[in-house]
């Protein structure tokens, strides 16, 4: 199952519904036992999905959107696993992946299965081919920011990037925020040049995040469940905060990969 999205320019925003916005920027149900479902956005042409295999494994299909024999003919891919042991499968090669590990899979791999987890998918178009990868937590580069004064006290895992597991554009991390701690990425930015996609999990049932999207001087908030991704074009801030610590798997894909390449928003000027 795949849905598509169509880009969204920023003036189109203020007159948008809760419905509304939800249904342009909010993907809610990505994780349906036995299935993989997919979001084909239009912003930087970034495809997100949920696959929950359950007692059986499953097969990464090519949708007819993609004007492609094969998923990755065209396209890299990167793997989180969200929940127990599981494994990706690659070409006939097993990936064995441990909670909030990661599996690149580089262009013009052709047959992909999943078992166990459930996993996470963000696939990025690109013109070259990068060996296909898997990395655990003590391999992703561990940056610890924030403070429990700030209620941010967090671990930022870097997995593919720059001097991380290459790729053509792709960029993908894991954010742990620490007990006691409930904002992310504050002072907030923007990067014109690239798409990013926030998939929160770890969040009790109970509990939410509220992100908080739109031009910085005007914002708007989407309300998040667990295991659900909010699309934030390049024009929007991406932050939020939640009734208590959670995690979420950030990723982009554009025209570079520089993280230095963002436009700061002091939090005095945020409205």
């Amino acid at each position: 199952m795949v849905e598509v999205r169509y880009a969204t320019a920023p003036d189109q925003v203020p007159g948008m519904t809760t419905d509304r916005l939800r249904s342009r920027f909010l993907a809610e149900d990505l994780f349906v036992p036995g299935e993989i479902r997919l979001v084909y956005s239009h912003e930087d042409r970034i495809v997100i999905g949920g696959a929950a295999p359950g007692g059986a494994p499953l097969d990464l299909p090519c949708p007819d959107e993609f004007r492609a024999e094969y998923f990755l003919e065209r396209r890299e891919l990167g793997v989180v696993n969200l929940g127990e042991p599981g494994a990706v499968t690659v070409d006939g090669e097993e990936y064995a992946l441990g909670n909030k590990e990661c599996v690149y899979v580089g262009m013009g791999s052709r047959a992909v299965s999943f078992s166990g987890g459930p996993f996470y998918l963000v696939s990025t178009p690109a013109h070259a081919g990068h060996p296909t990868v898997s990395a655990g937590l003590a391999d992703a580069e561990p940056v610890r920011l924030g403070s429990q004064e700030g209620s941010n006290d967090r671990t930022i895992h870097k997995y593919i990037h720059a001097k991380g597991i290459q790729s053509c554009q792709l960029v993908l991390g894991v954010t742990v925020l620490a007990p006691g701690s409930m904002w992310n990425t504050m002072p907030c930015h923007t990067h014109e040049r690239r798409t990013e996609v926030y998939l929160y999990f770890d969040v009790p049932q109970d509990d939410r995040v509220v992100h908080l999207m739109g031009r910085p001087d005007e914002t708007r908030n989407l309300i998040i469940a667990d295991r659900q991704a909010v699309i934030s074009p390049p024009w929007s801030v991406h932050c939020g905060f939640g009734t208590r610590n959670y995690a979420f798997v950030w990723a982009m894909g554009g025209e570079n990969q520089a993280y230095e390449d963002i436009e700061q928003v002091a939090i005095g000027e945020m409205r």
